[in-house]
C-alpha cells in the first residue's frame, strides 16, 4: 500500500495514490549498498537534517548514506512532504529515524501529508511553527479503502504497531490511527485543526 497525498500547487489539485500491489510480504532489507546519495534528503548550514519531498522505496538507504555522512545531526526538519509511495519503506526509514535520536521540526510553510504524517511521530522531539499543516486520510487498496476493513482487521496493526514504537499507548496509536482513515477518503484530505494536533499527541 501506498500513503501518499500529492499536493500539486500550480492546479491545486489534490490527488491520492494508494497501490497494495506494492506492498511486500517479504520483509523489506535494512541495508542496500548499492544505493547511493541522499534522495530528498539534505543538510542544513548547522549540520542538521532536511527532508522535501515524496518518500520511496529507497528513501531508508538515502537516510542511511546520510546519517552516516552527518552521524552528529540531532535535528531533521520536514518542509514539503506530501507522503509515500512505499508504506513498508517509510516505515522503515522512520524507525531508522527514530533509532538515529533524531528530533523532528516542521517549520511555518511545512505541508506533510498521509505517510510524512506518519513519519513526524519518529521524531524523539517534536515541534512545530504555526502555520505548518497535516494532513491525513485513508489508505486504499485499488479495491477497498482502510475502513472497509473493520477495526481489528490485520491490515489496520502495521499501522498501529508502529505509532506503539513511537511511544503512544495501545490505545493512543489506535485512536490516531482511526481517526485517521475515517478523517477523509482516499481521494481526499483533512487538514488537522490545532486542537486535533493537540489531541493526538503529535506534538510533544
Amino acid at each position: 500500500m501506498n500513503r501518499l497525498f500529492m499536493l500539486l500547487v500550480a492546479s491545486t489539485l489534490l490527488v491520492s495514490a494508494c497501490n497494495k500491489d506494492n506492498y511486500s510480504t517479504e520483509p523489506l532489507a535494512t541495508t542496500n549498498p548499492s544505493v547511493t546519495g541522499y534522495g530528498i534528503f539534505s543538510v542544513d548550514g548547522n549540520g542538521n537534517l532536511v527532508m522535501n519531498g515524496v518518500s520511496v522505496t529507497n528513501t531508508p538507504y538515502h537516510f542511511d548514506n546520510i546519517i552516516k555522512a552527518y552521524p552528529n545531526a540531532k535535528m531533521l526538519t520536514m518542509l514539503d512532504c506530501p507522503g509515500s509511495e512505499d508504506d513498508e519503506a517509510n516505515l522503515l526509514a522512520s524507525r531508522k529515524i527514530r533509532q538515529a535520536g533524531l528530533n523532528i521540526h516542521v517549520t511555518a510553510t511545512s505541508e506533510l501529508a498521509s505517510g510524512a504524517v506518519d513519519m513526524f511521530f519518529a521524531g524523539v522531539k517534536r515541534t512545530m511553527e504555526p502555520g505548518a499543516k497535516f494532513g491525513v486520510h485513508s489508505w486504499t487498496d485499488g479495491k477497498n479503502d482502510a475502513t472497509d476493513f473493520p477495526k481489528g482487521d490485520a491490515m489496520h496493526q502495521p499501522y498501529i504497531d508502529y505509532f506503539k514504537e513511537m511511544g503512544l499507548t495501545q490505545q493512543q496509536a489506535e485512536d490516531f490511527y482511526y481517526f485517521t482513515i475515517y478523517a477523509a477518503t482516499p481521494n481526499d484530505i483533512h487538514w488537522m485543526t490545532q486542537a486535533e494536533i493537540d489531541k493526538y499527541g503529535l506534538l510533544n
